[in-house]
């Protein structure tokens, strides 16, 4: 019954239902408040903010004496988590591999918060079998045929699929020629958020499929490691040349990760590039990109 310590925000209507089963009144009251229209800033700052379980709740108003079915009833179920693939099923015809952050923070009042998915599987013993029940989604990032050069920008988690398809493209290169693909990753700091890091290193040397004599390359952004942030938009701006010649040479563009600010400020990034490099307006550049998109190729997969 693990489903119901889900760490979630407890609504209004879930107070009002606690308050009938409060044997103090002031609990009952505070309760009712949260429950009504002008307690609602107040329900925001106890709860939301603090994202307080149902059981941290109910320790709050111990005398809330709620028959167990409707406990169940009130406990929210857990929600599925959606990660991204970072295995080929060329290079591993029966794993799956997932790039999966470990979700921890800090409230504003300095409670200790962790994810209760990403924790428990960054517990687990990889030496030990454990079967976990998954299905798979189709994402928004259509695998690219081996004659297409790529542009890719991962940072963080948003990696995850692009070494699926570094992976993917090792295989075919056993066999036949590969595009030239540029990777773009990024992180806060290269010691201790660098996903992947000897992945990437291996696969941009010895004719790898990121090594120049491939016409690839690899190139990461650490954002927190100097005083002046740098970002992956900085190190595409660093390599516009050969983003253009790419470009020029038909490639895609696929951009993964954050869905905050990185889709627009990579967007931007690319628009910078072609007019810069091809020598036109920016409104040129901008429809350039729009044109890119239209063809399917230029794909985004960004998540919160």
């Amino acid at each position: 019954m693990s489903h119901l310590l889900l760490p979630g925000a407890i609504s209004s209507r879930q107070d009002l239902v606690m308050s009938f089963f409060a044997t103090a009144e002031h609990e009952k009251e505070r309760l009712q408040y949260f429950a009504s229209p002008e307690g609602r800033d107040d329900l925001y700052q106890y709860n939301q903010k603090e994202r307080r379980t149902v059981l941290e709740v109910l320790e709050d108003f111990p005398s809330v004496q709620m028959p167990f079915e409707w406990f169940v009833q009130l406990a929210p179920p857990l929600k599925n988590r959606a990660f991204s693939i970072s295995s080929s099923p060329l290079a591993h015809p029966t794993q799956v591999h997932l790039t999966v952050d470990v979700v921890s923070w800090t409230t504003p009042f300095k409670r200790k918060r962790q994810g209760l998915c990403s924790t428990w599987l960054a517990s687990l013993d990889p030496e030990q079998s454990i079967y976990i029940p998954v299905w798979f989604h189709k994402g928004l990032l259509p695998p690219p045929p081996p004659s297409l050069p790529l542009i890719v920008i991962g940072p963080g988690t948003g990696c995850a699929p692009f070494r699926g398809f570094v992976e993917e493209r090792a295989v075919q290169s056993q066999s036949g020629t590969i595009a030239p693909t540029l990777l773009f990753f990024g992180c806060r700091n290269e010691n201790n958020d660098f996903l992947y890091r000897d992945f990437w290193f291996s696969h941009s040397e010895n004719d790898g499929v990121l090594s120049e004599a491939k016409g690839g390359g690899f190139y990461a952004a650490f954002s927190r490691d100097q005083p002046q942030k740098v970002y992956v938009q900085h190190k595409m701006q660093e390599q516009s040349e050969r983003i253009w010649n790419l470009l020029c040479e038909g490639a895609a563009i696929y951009v993964a990760g954050s869905s905050t600010k990185m889709p627009s400020d990579v967007m931007v990034a690319f628009e910078e590039i072609i007019s810069k490099e091809s020598g036109a307006p920016r409104e040129s550049a901008v429809r350039w990109l729009r044109s890119l998109e239209k063809a399917g190729k230029y794909h985004v997969e960004a998540w919160s």
